[in-house]
């Protein structure tokens, strides 16, 4: 579908208004002139420079029965940076003009406010940039929650943006790396990165039996189950060794999941559910993104394999739903505001 126009909202005279992207029914984006958002006193006002698109954001643009449209204009966007544009009464230790990563919700917009406790800076050598660093503290949370140290194999399932970014830091960590992923272009990215052995992900048992020959048959100590999906998440408990831990990275959003209970109490493992929900750990994440790219720990610049300008937020949705070899992260950006 194309993205939709829709005629100016009413609104005051007096009142600045932006652009924003609303999700307007499944698989439908319209363009809006909203309101600009007023910081609060504890607030800034952003003016996004661009915004990640998350696997996350695909189960509200496709459609389930939970949602209900319109979603709120530049909402789901949550992965937005850019520079302040205005301060609540109330706020210190921030300017204007400063170049920020942010923790926000409707960052599919022009401007975006949220409380300047959800902000975290961008030294200058990152200015010329893209940097999503919510998504990039999420892979920073879910490596420092996995305990992966050198000399362990680590199995990684799903060679997306989040699986990409946990095989440069279990590689520069000094573990031996197993990247699993359906597509050709993944597991080529995967060795580039720094993956030691490279699997299809094609066949159950063979990948088991593969995994078992590598490891001596001890399998792993620790397993990134990074998809959201029932196979690869059975495969993942197979392909972990007695006590080791099995993380769940993947967003599993699409209903309930079985898991093998037996399995799990067989080998005694540890499973992690690797995501934050607090927003003092999601800025933790965030700023040792920023330290682990400017450490060379991790570069997400290759991984941006998709930019679009925001008014082809339709057609970076429709890329994302359909995955195609290639295809590692879009992002979307406001650079002609």
């Amino acid at each position: 579908m194309e993205l939709e126009t829709e005629e100016k909202n009413i609104v005051n005279t007096n009142t600045e208004v932006m652009d924003a992207l609303e999700i307007t029914a499944p698989k439908t984006i319209t363009k809006k002139q909203i309101a600009k958002p007023e910081p609060a006193a504890d607030e800034v006002r952003i003016k996004m420079e661009g915004c990640g698109l998350c696997a996350s954001n695909l189960p509200v643009w496709e459609g389930r029965e939970w949602f209900q449209y319109p979603v709120q204009a530049g909402n789901p966007g949550h992965e937005g940076w850019g520079r302040i544009d205005a301060l609540g009464a109330e706020v210190t230790g921030f300017a204007r003009g400063e170049r920020v990563a942010a923790i926000t919700y409707n960052a599919f917009a022009q401007y975006d406010v949220t409380k300047a406790s959800n902000l975290i800076k961008l030294p200058a050598e990152l200015d010329n940039v893209p940097f999503p660093g919510e998504p990039l503290g999420c892979a920073m949370n879910i490596f420092e929650r996995s305990d992966i140290r050198a000399g362990q194999t680590v199995a990684i399932l799903g060679v997306g943006f989040l699986g990409a970014l946990l095989i440069q830091l279990a590689h520069h960590a000094g573990a031996k790396v197993i990247a699993i992923s359906r597509k050709n272009s993944s597991l080529a990215l995967a060795r580039k990165l720094g993956a030691d052995e490279v699997i299809a992900m094609d066949d159950h048992w063979k990948i088991i039996e593969q995994v078992k020959q590598l490891t001596n048959e001890n399998f792993c100590e620790r397993v990134i189950e990074a998809t959201g999906k029932q196979w690869p998440l059975d495969l993942a408990a197979e392909l972990t060794g007695i006590r080791g831990k099995l993380i769940i990275a993947g967003y599993h959003q699409d209903g309930t999941r079985q898991v093998n209970m037996q399995l799990w109490n067989w080998r005694g493992i540890d499973v992690i559910n690797a995501h934050e929900r607090d927003p003092d750990e999601y800025l933790k994440g965030m700023r040792n993104a920023v330290t682990a790219v400017m450490d060379r720990r991790i570069d997400p610049q290759p991984l941006f394999t998709h930019v679009f300008d925001s008014t082809e937020l339709q057609q970076a949705f429709e890329l994302h739903h359909e995955n195609p070899e290639g295809f590692t992260k879009a992002l979307i950006t406001f650079k002609d505001y």
